[in-house]
């Protein structure tokens, strides 16, 4: 599916492949631009690109001699960018609002807004990511408690490996089960929690060495 605003149907331009060669007719005249970003032709207005007069996209239409701009060979300007990102930046200077997909990251716009030095776009995501991530910092945290069972030579040894978030809450004694050569062997329980960060949504971290020692304690019980 080609993103909106750009070619479709036969002889569209496809990732990496020819420019769309109906822009070629559509865009004969002064008002319409064709852009080649990444492959994939965009069609718009003169106008659309020059609303920011500070941005890339601006210099590119006034032919800004300072401006290496090449062309392919229906005449749309090449630019080496991602066009599925592109998508939103051209959206945003169409109707001045800000519409992201679910599937693309908000990173990526920004990259690209940056790139073409939109100012007004750059402040809007920028702020978006902010209330993104503000809201992933507003959640609970979450608890996980595991119980160790542990002889008395062990638990030097235990205490050196909570580490990872890991603390200490309590220890139970639960007495002398069984003798270990002359001497008796005393027991105990160790109670043991640590604090869940909430991840992105999707993933999850895998357990460090000394969280896997305290796991395969706990399994004793």
């Amino acid at each position: 599916m080609a993103a909106e605003g750009s070619c479709e149907g036969p002889g569209a331009a496809v990732m990496g492949g020819p420019s769309c060669r109906r822009c070629g007719a559509a865009a004969a005249g002064g008002k319409w631009v064709r852009l080649n970003v990444g492959g994939t032709c965009f069609l718009t207005t003169r106008q659309t690109l020059c609303r920011d007069p500070k941005s890339f996209l601006f210099r590119l239409c006034q032919a800004d001699p300072d401006l290496d701009s090449d062309k392919d060979e229906t005449g749309a300007y090449l630019i080496d960018r991602d066009p599925t990102y592109f998508g939103p930046v051209l959206n945003y200077l169409r109707h001045g609002k800000l519409v992201i997909n679910k599937d693309l990251a908000e990173e990526g716009v920004l990259e690209e807004a940056e790139f073409y030095n939109i100012t007004s776009l750059i402040k809007l995501v920028k702020d978006k990511i902010r209330e993104r991530d503000s809201k992933v910092s507003q959640l609970p945290a979450k608890h996980v408690y595991r119980v160790l069972q542990c002889q008395e030579e062990e638990l030097t040894q235990m205490v050196s490996t909570m580490s990872d978030g890991w603390k200490f809450e309590q220890l139970v004694s639960i007495g002398s089960s069984y003798n270990y050569g002359n001497e008796d062997q005393a027991e105990f329980l160790c109670v043991v929690s640590k604090e869940l960060h909430n991840a992105p949504s999707g993933t999850a971290s895998e357990p460090s060495e000394k969280a896997k020692i305290l796991q395969e304690r706990g399994s004793r019980m």
